[in-house]
């Protein structure tokens, strides 16, 4: 029994780390950054041909919670496993957002079918709007179904067509 805790407990933290992240990268893009780290975040939604913005601190505020977490880790092993799950949502981030919604990254590619479609789609419902308010979808890896997003997205801007052109179902 002790052998299986000894793999399930780290395999546990990472696993709920990531879980955790998601919640509360959605919480934080929803509340802090169309909120007040709007000031950080505007340059997300505005177009620039910079291959860094303003809002690519957050990412950095993000590496250097789970760098200290790594070092904190020399006192409580614990640590170590959260800091990892903190960081393979980091990477799994980079490539989701970064490279498949935004395409900062080298080639093009744009999802024709499935998971990857959803988030690009709903990632893209986002960017819809102008601003900071009136946003729907706020999570990275987990998204609603196109459909009930672009419900949401004609509920908070009523008399406005939502079009995705080549984005639509």
């Amino acid at each position: 029994m002790d052998s299986i805790l000894h793999y399930l407990i780290p395999i546990l933290l990472v696993v709920g780390s990531v879980a955790f992240m998601e919640w509360f990268a959605t919480w934080s893009h929803e509340h802090i950054m169309h909120g007040w780290g709007w000031g950080w975040h505007k340059s997300h939604h505005e177009a620039h041909e910079a291959v860094l913005e303003k809002n690519d601190l957050y990412a950095v505020v993000f590496a250097v919670f789970a760098t200290a977490l790594f070092v904190a880790s020399t006192w409580w092993r614990p640590l170590w496993w959260i800091a990892l799950g903190i960081t393979i949502y980091g990477v799994v981030y980079f490539f989701m957002h970064d490279g498949l919604v935004h395409q900062r990254w080298p080639f093009k590619y744009v999802p024709r079918k499935g998971y990857l479609k959803r988030v690009y789609q709903a990632h893209r419902m986002h960017h819809a709007v102008d601003g900071r308010d009136g946003c729907v979808s706020f999570g990275f890896v987990y998204a609603e179904p196109a459909a009930k997003l672009r419900k949401k997205l004609q509920d908070k801007r009523p008399g406005r067509p939502v079009s995705m052109g080549e984005d639509q179902e």
